[in-house]
């Protein structure tokens, strides 16, 4: 497999409040390889090998105030949220949870959400590598 990326699909509302912390087309992508899945948006990174994915499934709607602008935390479950618009995404459960927000690693997220162009696509190519034990 060659690595592949999916850029995220900006909803004109979305871009404005994107845009004021550094997401833009250039800043936002997810990149899936055999050995990791790479998502980029603006600042936020997560990085993990791509046996850490334990399921990716496609969700949504979303709501605007909850979703827009920068990187999201989920106060209930610790769950992060890259989004530019309100309509589909894709929920990525992992196996160990991820560093992102906090810089020295102490919060970590057990998923991730991202609102790319290819939701169906990129589900399905994650759920190719997941974690025997999630089969």
């Amino acid at each position: 497999m060659t690595d592949e990326r999916f850029d995220f699909s900006f909803a004109p509302e979305y871009r404005v409040t994107a845009r004021a912390f550094g997401i833009r087309p250039a800043t936002a992508w997810v990149d899936v390889s055999e050995e990791r899945l790479e998502a980029r948006f603006g600042p936020w990174r997560v990085s993990t090998p791509i046996s850490n994915v334990v399921r990716a499934v496609v969700t949504g709607p979303y709501a605007f105030l909850k979703t827009a602008g920068p990187a999201r935390l989920a106060i209930t479950d610790r769950g992060l949220t890259f989004a530019t618009n309100g309509s589909r995404g894709v929920l990525i459960t992992f196996a160990r949870p991820v560093q992102s927000l906090d810089p020295i690693g102490l919060l970590r997220h057990p998923e991730l959400t991202v609102t790319v162009r290819e939701t169906e696509r990129l589900a399905d190519l994650l759920n190719q590598f997941r974690t025997p034990s999630a089969r």
